[in-house]
C-alpha cells in the first residue's frame, strides 16, 4: 500500500513525524507493506524553521515539496489541490493521510476523494462549534469524505456519530504526544531560565488582526508581566500589529539574553525543541493555539486559552487548560492565580501515552 502523508504547516510536523517513523520501522523489518510518500505542501514555509523542525523531529526531507505559499484561504486551498493532483498523477497512491485542520488537510483530502483514493484523517472529530474559524470548516469537510477517522479523544467519537459520518472510526490517542514524549529527555535536561516566567503565543486573526481585540489582550499581558516575566515568541505578522499599537515591548534574539525581573519580552519564532523546553519549565502559558493546550496538559503546565471555545475540550475537562475571556482583567487574574498556586493540576487523557503512532499504523494496516 503506497500512502501519502501530508504536512502543510508546522503543527502538522509533530503529528506526522511519529507515524512516519513507525511506518518506516515496520517496513524496514518486513512487518508492514506500507510504503510512505512524505508530501510537504509549503502552506506555511520558512526554510530555516522547517529545517529545524524536521531535524528536531528526526524527519527526512519530503519526497514532494509543493511550495504553494501563503494567500487567501480560497486561493491557497485551490493551489494545494492543483499541485497535489499532479502528485497523484506521478504516484499510484492507495491512501492519503492528512492531519489536523489546515487548508492543506481539506485540499488534499478532496483531491484524494475525487480520485477514489482512500482518505485517512488523524485528529478527526474535533469540534469548536464555531464556524467563523476556517479550521472548523476544514475539520467538518475532511471528516465527511474520510474513509478512516482516527480520533485523539473520546468526545470526538460522539461528535462524528452525531454527524452521521460513514467512515470507520478508531480511537488511537494523540500522536502529538508521541513527539512530546520522544523529546522529553531533551527538554528535561536544561532549564532555559533560572527564574519563574510565563510563555505567550498568539496567532489567530480574531485576536491579533483587530486592534479592538488585541489592545485589551496586550494590556492584560502588560499587567501580568509586572508580576511574572512573560516571554512571547512572535509571528512576524503579530509583531507588525504590536508595532502598530505602539506597545512598549522589549525584544531579545535569544532566551538566554532575558534578565530576571518583570517585563514582556518578544522573541523570534523558536525551533520545536527550544520552544517545548521553554513551555516545560514555564509557570503558565497564555495562548490561542490548539496543540499547545494538549502539550501543556501532558506537561502539567497551567494553560490559559484566550478563546471563547476550544475544539479540544478534554484539555479543559481533564487537563490544565482553562478558557479565559480576552480581557485585561482576566489575563491579569490568570497570572495572579498561578503565582498564588491555585491553578488546577489536571490529569492525562486516555491513550495520550506516547504510543498513538503504533495504533495508527495498526488501524491503517487493518482498513476495511
Amino acid at each position: 500500500m503506497k500512502i501519502a502523508l501530508v504536512v502543510g504547516a508546522r503543527p502538522n510536523y509533530m503529528k506526522v513525524a511519529p507515524i512516519l517513523r513507525e511506518i518506516s520501522r515496520r517496513t524496514a523489518d518486513g512487518s508492514s507493506n506500507l510504503h510512505p510518500l512524505l508530501v510537504h505542501t509549503g502552506q506555511h514555509y520558512d526554510a530555516a524553521m522547517s529545517d529545524s523542525f524536521f531535524r528536531d523531529l528526526g524527519m527526512p526531507d519530503p519526497d514532494e515539496f509543493l511550495n504553494v505559499g501563503s494567500d487567501s484561504h480560497a486561493k491557497q486551498t485551490a493551489r494545494v489541490m492543483t499541485a497535489f493532483d499532479e502528485v497523484c498523477d506521478r504516484h499510484s497512491l492507495d491512501a492519503v493521510l492528512v492531519v489536523g485542520d489546515v487548508n492543506s488537510t481539506v485540499a488534499c483530502a478532496l483531491v484524494a476523494a475525487k480520485r477514489g483514493i482512500r482518505v485517512i484523517h488523524v485528529e478527526a472529530g474535533l469540534r469548536s462549534r464555531d464556524r467563523t474559524m476556517p479550521e472548523e470548516v476544514n475539520r467538518l469537510l475532511t471528516d465527511q469524505i474520510s474513509d478512516l477517522l482516527l480520533v485523539t479523544s473520546e468526545d470526538a467519537i460522539a461528535n462524528l456519530r452525531a454527524e452521521g459520518v460513514i467512515g470507520q472510526i478508531v480511537f488511537v490517542g494523540n500522536p502529538m504526544i508521541d513527539s512530546l514524549e520522544a523529546a522529553r529527555p531533551l527538554i528535561e535536561d536544561v532549564r532555559p531560565l533560572q527564574f519563574p516566567y510565563g510563555v505567550v503565543t498568539l496567532h489567530r486573526p480574531g485576536n491579533v488582526d483587530d486592534p479592538e481585540e488585541l489592545t485589551p489582550i496586550m494590556e492584560g499581558l502588560r499587567r501580568g508581566s509586572a508580576i511574572l516575566p512573560l516571554l512571547f515568541p512572535v509571528h512576524p505578522r503579530t509583531a507588525a500589529k504590536l508595532r502598530d499599537l505602539g506597545y512598549p515591548v522589549r525584544s531579545s534574539e535569544e532566551i538566554s539574553g532575558i534578565p530576571p525581573g518583570p517585563g514582556l519580552w518578544t522573541l523570534p519564532p523558536l525551533p520545536y525543541l527550544e520552544f517545548l523546553r521553554l513551555v516545560r519549565w514555564s509557570s503558565i502559558v497564555l495562548t490561542d493555539s490548539g496543540g499547545i493546550q494538549e502539550e501543556t496538559t501532558v506537561l502539567g503546565v497551567p494553560c490559559a486559552t484566550l478563546r471563547a471555545n476550544t475544539e479540544r475540550p478534554v484539555t479543559v475537562e481533564m487537563g490544565t487548560n482553562e478558557l479565559i475571556p480576552r480581557t485585561a482583567e482576566a489575563i491579569d487574574d490568570a497570572v495572579r492565580r498561578v503565582m498564588a498556586g491555585v491553578w488546577k493540576k489536571g490529569s492525562r487523557p486516555p491513550l495520550w501515552d506516547g504510543h498513538a503512532a503504533a495504533r495508527i499504523v495498526d488501524a491503517i494496516s487493518g482498513m476495511k
